[in-house]
């Protein structure tokens, strides 16, 4: 897949120790993105931050790595974004999903034949 252009992106805040059906709520926010054909997805794992509860989470103290943040990152057009949204909303995350306006500049996948 060849884009380039305008594009929207999706990044989900959340915490490492989020789930959905006993699986990672992260892993299943990428296999919903891919099943709906969007172009990639990423996750980011956080080595500190806070959220809703204000207290911070570090690597650096053993008592407070739990809950570290993740971020899951999803760059598509902004129709294919927006129709993929709902597919977030039933999953009841506890957390954060913002929309940017971005610009892609180089992005090309591996040629069919190449694989």
């Amino acid at each position: 897949m060849i884009m380039s252009g305008r594009a929207l992106r999706l990044t989900v805040f959340l915490d490492d120790t989020d789930v959905w059906h006993h699986r990672p709520m992260f892993t299943e926010i990428v296999h919903r993105a891919h099943a709906a054909g969007l172009a990639g997805a990423s996750v980011f794992r956080g080595v500190e931050g806070f959220g809703t509860t204000q207290i911070v989470h570090t690597t650096r103290l053993l008592s407070m790595a739990d809950d570290l943040p993740v971020a899951v990152v999803i760059i598509d057009t902004e129709e294919r974004i927006r129709a993929f949204l709902p597919q977030l909303e039933d999953l009841l995350i506890e957390g954060v999903a913002v929309l940017d306006q971005v610009e892609v500049i180089h992005h090309r996948g591996r040629q069919q034949d190449e694989q």
